[in-house]
Formats: C-alpha cells, sequence, structure tokens
C-alpha cells in the first residue's frame, strides 16, 4: 500500500507515519531525508538536486520525484511507502502521477491550529537521523538525545511560535488544495488528532485499511 500523509505542520504526520511503517512493515519516507540520503549516495538525481542544494535554491520538483522514484524502488519498499511531506501542492502531486507513481491512500490528520502552536514549541528534532519528539507528548528517554541514534535533539528556526504561524497560512494556502484533489479521486480519508499519540494511532490505523 502507497500512502501519503497529510496536515499542518505539527499536525503529527511524522509520528504517525513512523507507527505505521512499524506495523505494516513499510517505510516512511520524508521528502527531506530522502534528498539528504540521494546527495549522500551520490545518485544521478541526488547529484542533479545537489548543485540546487548549495546555491541555496529549492530543488525543482522534477528532481525531487526522480530521487523519491528512486527511493520507492529499493528492495525495502516493495511492499509500500508512507511519503511524508510531499507532495506539497496540486502541481506536485500531478507531476506524481505524471511520472507512474502510484497512491493508494492519502490520510489527513487534522488538528486546530491553537493546538499546533503548542505542539511545535514543544517539538525537537533529531541532527542525526531526523526522528521528530516532543518534550510533553513524545519525550525521549534521555533529555536531549535521540533514543534511535543517540543524536542531539534540537529546535528547529521554523518550530518557533514566532515562524508558526506564518507556516500554517503558507500551509492554508498551497497545501490545502491537495485536499479537494485527492477527495474527487476518492483516496482522501481524514483523522481527527487526538491528545494521546496512541489514541490518534488508533484512528489513523482504522483509516488507513477502512475501505473507501
Amino acid at each position: 500500500m502507497n500512502l501519503i500523509f497529510l496536515g499542518a505542520p505539527g499536525a503529527g504526520k511524522g509520528t504517525q507515519a513512523e507507527i505505521v511503517c512499524e506495523k505494516l512493515g513499510i517505510p516512511a519516507i520524508s521528502t527531506g531525508n530522502m534528498l539528504r540520503e540521494a546527495v549522500k549516495q551520490g545518485t544521478p538525481a541526488g547529484l542533479a538536486a545537489k548543485e540546487y542544494m548549495d546555491r541555496g535554491d529549492l530543488v525543482p520538483d522534477e528532481a525531487v520525484i526522480g530521487i523519491l522514484k528512486e527511493r520507492i524502488a529499493q528492495d525495502d519498499a516493495k511492499n509500500g511507502f508512507i511519503l511524508d511531506g510531499f507532495p506539497r501542492t496540486v502541481a506536485q502531486a500531478e507531476a506524481l502521477e505524471q511520472m507512474g507513481v502510484v497512491i493508494d491512500r492519502v490520510v489527513e490528520i487534522r488538528v486546530p491550529d491553537e493546538k499546533i502552536i503548542k505542539r511545535m514549541s514543544g517539538r525537537r528534532v533529531c541532527e542525526g537521523c531526523g526522528s521528530s519528539y516532543h518534550i510533553q507528548y513524545n519525550p525521549p528517554a534521555e533529555e536531549g538525545k535521540c533514543d534511535k541514534c543517540g543524536g542531539n535533539l534540537v529546535q528547529r528556526v521554523d518550530d518557533k511560535p514566532e515562524t508558526v504561524l506564518s507556516r500554517l497560512q503558507t500551509y492554508r494556502e498551497k497545501t490545502e488544495p491537495l485536499k479537494d484533489y485527492y477527495c474527487k479521486k476518492h483516496k482522501l480519508i481524514s483523522v481527527e488528532g487526538q491528545e494521546e499519540i496512541a489514541d490518534t494511532a488508533k484512528l489513523t490505523m482504522a483509516a488507513v485499511t477502512a475501505r473507501i
């Protein structure tokens, strides 16, 4: 099963993607981590993306999708995958489809803006592997250290309260139209984000396995 997780920044997409990937045995693919890994491995698409990244430019959609196709061709994705952070626009979704990447289901996690602001101010991300934590809702076993790789946990600049509102506005303008796009294709299911991660996970798994 090939999945996309949608939701505003801080809605919990990454956390839910990690939970679902463990249950289904399919990889959760973060666009940012995917780009960095492709550059590190020196793949053709990774080298092309590196030129843009080194200049500080946005990597074009075609290059990102090229790297995505390389990633989902790997053995661990043969039974499916979860996309977290891509597509971000209808144009990207259309490009994804045109390049033959088939998506079976899109799960949207909905959380009110005021809760997102609270969540994001407490979020911490591993410098090493990119895993996400929260000082209140999903703390690491050792404060400031990643459970998976032992890397340092940091607060990203764009998770600070003063930048969250602008990120939410960008999401509403650029990414929310994806809901209509996938709804018309009968692939969208929405989940109400809960206070407890485990409660959201139950709803998310039900959405993943439900008939549409």
